[in-house]
């Protein structure tokens, strides 16, 4: 992308957070009409999921899949028709802790479906079998900057390919004592649906972004949410860094949203994410 502005178009929003029950049951906290309450996160089931896939599938991979569906739906788009751009800070971390109860074991066996599920594309594989997608994937992880990395990759892709492409960004917190050193307050997941500008006449949002690396001048600080309880999720989980752009479009107001960026506080060699939301329906 470079340090030059792209415009893409927003299409569809899938949510699922603490105190953030799905898109439209969210606006009114997100456009201020109500304080965020902390509620533990709710994932619905994916119903694009066979019974049998549900009951194998981590937390993680059941809430990335979740807010997909709800994002496609939304959009009005067939799942099999988009390529994807899946992230994480740290995939399914339960599945993470079981391997590691299982490797400790004094007769150390590891389940076939828990291996399966440990491989950092597993939410991508997952979705792409339920709805038949044939279409490109690419799954990645830069740790707190994860959701910044996916929205770059995600915005590249629909450059190089013009045609819409799903992102899905999604962490779910460890147990312990993994959770004491990696503290995930609850899981989270976000699901865009990003397209060339001017694919529709009315999208949800227009979009303008940059990336702005580090010049040695002081940097714009990162958006940060008038809620404080957004703010806090903000803080606390990678996913998350979503919500001051969510509440930028759902305010319908024209916005500036700097997102940290890889590389955030270390000074030379840090990039940053500017977003300016031009035009929402």
């Amino acid at each position: 992308m470079g340090a030059a502005a792209v415009e893409i178009d927003l299409l569809g929003i899938g949510l699922a957070g603490p105190g953030l029950p799905g898109w439209e049951a969210s606006l009114p906290v997100l456009r201020g009409e109500q304080a965020h309450a902390g509620q533990p996160t709710v994932v619905p089931p994916p119903t694009c999921l066979p019974a049998a896939e549900r009951r194998r599938a981590g937390l993680a991979v059941r809430a990335a899949i979740a807010v997909a569906e709800a994002a496609c739906a939304h959009a009005g788009l067939a799942p099999a028709t988009l390529a994807s751009v899946f992230t994480s800070s740290s995939g399914d971390g339960g599945n993470c802790h079981s391997l590691c109860e299982s490797l400790a074991a004094p007769d150390p066996v590891v389940s076939p479906t828990r291996f399966t599920n440990s491989v950092h594309n597993a939410a991508a594989g997952y979705w792409h079998i339920a709805v038949t997608g044939r279409q490109a994937s690419t799954s990645l992880c830069a740790f707190d900057a994860s959701f910044d990395a996916g929205l770059t990759e995600a915005v590249m892709q629909v450059l190089a390919l013009r045609q819409p492409v799903l992102l899905v960004a999604c962490d779910a917190p460890y147990p312990q004592p993994l959770q004491a050193v990696r503290p995930l307050p609850d899981a989270m997941g976000v699901a865009l649906v990003l397209a060339p500008g001017g694919t529709v006449a009315q999208p949800l949002a227009r979009l303008r972004l940059a990336l702005q690396p580090d010049s040695g001048e002081p940097a714009e600080a990162a958006t940060a949410c008038a809620d404080a309880g957004l703010d806090a999720l903000r803080a606390q989980i990678p996913a998350a860094r979503a919500l001051p752009l969510l509440v930028a479009v759902a305010r319908g107001e024209a916005a500036r949203v700097v997102l940290p960026g890889a590389g955030a506080g270390a000074g030379k060699g840090a990039v940053r994410l500017h977003i300016d939301v031009i035009g929402s329906a």
